[in-house]
């Protein structure tokens, strides 16, 4: 195949991504859980439960990276299409090459020591995935990044995916020892085509370099090139000896350092926000609110997933997606495990359906303007409600709390409340 071809390829399979990625998060076709396979996301759920099949996941990706390179950013990842899409759209150009900061490595070392410390606070203000969902879902932090984005694009067009991205400073640092490399063959003319149309702004054409840590392989150059100066593949150069130099070790100290701080900031905000959460009910599988507080992306995908709509955003008092049975008639669906299903970070675990039918997330109670009518008889899914003398009682060894005796009791007689832990009847 021609390496002309390649763009071609690169730009349909993006342009299908992104569709699947919007057609995902408004609940309508997901079939195949490929937003799970980000290596933060991956990450997240290795660091929060140790998950088997997301090791074998993030084994996968870097394997796919060393052969490939950073073809995630420009293929795979909807926030980095959609910066491409603002880019053709500004008719965007380099006028110089882009250089590589070191404190892209703080932002990356401040976001794995969070991670360590089971808490996903830096996560959920930098990571594209949860960016670009909670923009999607009209959340306030979304869409002030998702301006903030474009605007990088206008200005320095794809630099957040090359110096700030936290997912893209370690699929770059794969991508930089990759067996399949961009590079410039002895066809160049030093015309400069290739570096006014690099969005990352990784190409020097005066030098015939192209920075492969940097590279988002979106393999526009190849496209550009009039003189097919271009190649992807194994470059036939002589060997590069390790070198050790003053900005490697600063930045290794920087790094480390800021794994340090983001662990720290991870420990003291999980202390300060175990204070104040009480009365919080959960989808199964979420386990307890201060996890689900530590592990929750607030990506929204769950929500807009949820057939019955009971999940809600989160707010200035739980900073987590949970459940409010007090907005509309609401309830959990007694056959429905979809918020296990697509959930990318853990937060609400994988679990079966049989499993999520004998989740106890939250507990019903009688309160006394029960007027006997039997609205509610029949309706539960566990046989959890029996009356005794027209008064309805409910058997807490078999009520889950899923909320549908309460939008079937038409005399306010029937109130839900929160465990402090989920568990399993």
């Amino acid at each position: 195949m021609e390496n002309k071809n390649l763009y071609a390829i690169r730009l349909l399979v993006a342009i299908i991504i992104l569709s699947l990625s919007i057609t995902a998060f408004a609940g309508i076709f997901y079939p195949i859980k490929f937003l799970n396979i980000e290596i933060i996301v991956l990450l997240q759920r290795i660091f929060v439960d140790f998950s088997i099949f997301a090791i074998i996941l993030l084994v996968g990706l870097i394997i796919l990276t060393l052969l490939f390179g950073r073809f995630f950013c420009s293929t795979l990842c909807p926030l980095g299409i959609f910066q491409e899409l603002i880019s053709f759209i500004a008719h965007k150009k380099n006028n110089e090459p882009t250089d590589n900061y070191i404190f892209k490595y703080i932002i990356l070392g401040l976001v794995i020591g969070s991670l360590i410390s089971g808490s996903t606070l830096t996560l959920k203000y930098i990571d594209p995935l949860t960016l670009f969902c909670s923009a999607l879902s009209l959340k306030k932090t979304g869409i002030i990044a998702i301006i903030l984005i474009a605007a990088i694009v206008f200005l320095k067009n794809r630099f957040f995916c090359t110096n700030i991205c936290p997912v893209g400073t370690i699929l770059g640092l794969i991508s930089k020892n990759s067996l399949n490399k961009l590079y410039v063959n002895d066809n160049c003319i030093a015309c400069g085509s290739c570096e006014r149309d690099c969005p990352a702004g990784c190409i020097n054409s005066s030098e015939s370099k192209i920075d492969n840590e940097m590279c988002l392989k979106c393999l526009k150059c190849i496209n550009t090139c009039p003189k097919n100066a271009i190649e992807y593949g194994t470059e036939h150069k002589k060997e590069i000896k390790f070198s050790l130099k003053r900005r490697n070790i600063i930045g290794s100290i920087a790094f480390l350092s800021a794994i340090g701080a983001g662990y720290a900031l991870g420990i003291n905000f999980a202390k300060k926000v175990s204070k104040k959460i009480q009365g919080i009910i959960l989808p199964a599988g979420s386990k307890n609110a201060q996890r689900m507080q530590d592990t929750c992306l607030n990506c929204n995908l769950c929500i807009n997933n949820c057939p019955t709509k009971i999940l809600t955003k989160a707010t200035k008092e739980f900073n987590a997606i949970h459940i409010n049975f007090e907005e509309g008639f609401q309830y959990c669906k007694y056959n429905c495990n979809r918020c296990s299903e697509v959930c990318p970070s853990g937060a609400i675990k994988k679990i079966s359906l049989e499993e999520k039918q004998k989740t106890k997330i939250a507990i019903a109670t009688i309160n006394n303007e029960c007027t006997g009518c039997k609205d509610c008889e029949g309706k539960c899914p566990t046989d959890a409600i029996s009356f005794e003398e027209n008064i309805a009682r409910i058997d807490d060894s078999k009520c889950i709390g899923c909320g549908i005796c309460k939008i079937n009791c038409f005399h306010d007689a029937i109130e839900i409340f929160a465990v402090n832990e989920q568990s399993v009847i």
